[in-house]
């Protein structure tokens, strides 16, 4: 059994201007670098095996929290929201032409315009995650982690999920021989000691 640590990575403008970003490479904003600069991984975390997804966002969050270069891995990229990136929920949920739908009613196989659906994400993320050899934390984005929470609490994306995702925390997925089971603790990334 290994056991895999997602954590999201720090704020960027777009996500303060609730923005889609998807695959668009946003970096961390001052105030994201400055937060995470006061914070560290409670151990064993700290001294895990290092991932994240290739996106400047996951890199520098990994790299501030460590001071380790993470090993960059294709599979943890954001999902492809198509044309939907750069645009807002709340406005692409007011224009009748663009098709928007809440996640939470998508199911498996809904695509944005132009992206991927969950289940193509499920497609990458799960072959990587199960060849891990090792406990691992994983730097990455919203919508990957809910699809490998997914895996591991049998969620749709049918009815409201059965986590809520937050910024500075841990959510460690047990995977053995293809049984996936989410810790019911969720450890908070700690304060620096002064």
């Amino acid at each position: 059994m290994i056991r895999l640590a997602l954590l999201r990575h720090g704020h960027t403008s777009w996500n303060r201007e609730g923005r889609i970003q998807g695959r668009t490479d946003i970096p961390l904003d001052p105030e994201a670098e400055a937060h995470l600069k006061s914070l560290r991984l409670p151990a064993p975390w700290d001294e895990a095996d290092l991932v994240s997804s290739p996106l400047s966002r996951a890199v520098r969050t990994a790299e501030i929290l460590t001071a380790r270069a993470p090993r960059t891995e294709p599979a943890l990229l954001e999902m492809d929201w198509g044309a939907w990136e750069g645009g807002q929920g709340t406005a692409l949920r007011a224009d009748p032409e663009s098709g928007y739908r809440d996640l939470e009613s998508w199911g498996w196989n809904f695509t944005p315009p132009g992206g991927e659906s969950p289940a193509t994400l499920r497609d990458r993320l799960v072959p990587w995650a199960e060849s891990l050899k090792s406990d691992t934390l994983a730097v990455c984005h919203i919508g990957t982690m809910r699809v490998l929470l997914a895996c591991a609490t049998a969620w749709q994306f049918d009815g409201p999920p059965p986590f809520r995702i937050k910024r500075d925390r841990l959510y460690i997925l047990r995977i053995h021989k293809g049984d996936w089971q989410l810790e019911e603790a969720v450890p908070r990334l700690e304060r620096q000691a002064s």
